[in-house]
């Protein structure tokens, strides 16, 4: 640990928990695929117990002090460890379009970027576990009527069933961050013709959520086709489910046609 400090700027407190860094390993269910990509290992307390699997695993860090650290104490990981950004690295090319399974202890200020990058690739990844704050946990996997529910619960839950696993405590961490962390479990759901239009799917939940004190027949008006008229309109977005955005998207699609 000595040799690579925990930087701020890059959001890391690295977990020092023998029997947390286990248990997140051994949350990943590995359903029908074996390669596995580690987000940020920083001085690999996860990578340990993820080695120890029979899986073809990956690493992808940006940290340049944890890649040497990396490669002398994990040599199995050296031909396998990409120094990079996961926000802007190419699955779909450095993977060709394989199934991997996408685990790591996430960086607090991008983690919900990750999530969001990860959706874009959801054809490719069947599988995303690992620890957020627990916040942002817990609003991934928010239900709807949740006041936790939102924009991020309803895009991930779309395409995922999901699962808060369990609560990790600040002091497992170097340094302690100021808040708890939450640890979820993302399984794709079988994958099927998106129902309507992914963009206007999205472009629904953002703007309702935009305005989320407001009722959808208010926040979605400017998107709206003339004479648009639904029930779900007299509610606010946090009441409405993945289904019922898409009944309202699919209304819409009819009324343009």
């Amino acid at each position: 640990m000595a040799q690579v400090r925990p930087k701020k700027f890059l959001g890391q407190h690295f977990l020092k928990s023998e029997a947390y860094a286990q248990k997140i390993a051994d949350s990943l269910t590995l359903n029908n695929y074996t390669t596995v990509l580690e987000i940020g290992p920083g001085t690999g307390v996860l990578t340990k117990y993820l080695l120890e699997k029979n899986i073809d695993l990956f690493a992808i860090e940006i940290d340049r002090d944890s890649i040497p650290y990396l490669k002398i104490h994990f040599p199995e990981l050296k031909n396998k460890l990409v120094e990079g950004d996961f926000l802007k690295f190419p699955l779909d090319t450095f993977f060709e379009h394989q199934q991997i399974a996408v685990i790591g202890n996430y960086p607090y200020h991008i983690s919900s970027q990750i999530i969001f990058r990860a959706l874009e690739f959801k054809h490719m990844i069947p599988e995303l576990t690992g620890m957020f704050q627990r916040e942002l946990a817990q609003r991934i996997a928010a239900e709807p009527g949740s006041k936790t529910y939102g924009v991020i619960s309803v895009l991930a839950q779309a395409h995922y069933d999901i699962a808060y696993l369990f609560t990790v405590p600040p002091e497992v961490f170097s340094p302690p961050p100021k808040v708890k962390s939450g640890v979820i479990r993302m399984i794709r759901k079988p994958e099927t013709e998106f129902p309507c239009s992914y963009k206007l799917f999205r472009q629904v939940v953002k703007q309702g959520f935009n305005m989320r004190r407001k009722t959808l027949r208010n926040s979605l008006k400017p998107i709206l086709p003339p004479g648009f008229q639904h029930d779900y309109l007299s509610q606010r977005p946090e009441q409405l489910s993945v289904e019922m955005f898409v009944e309202i998207c699919l209304e819409i699609e009819r009324l343009r046609k």
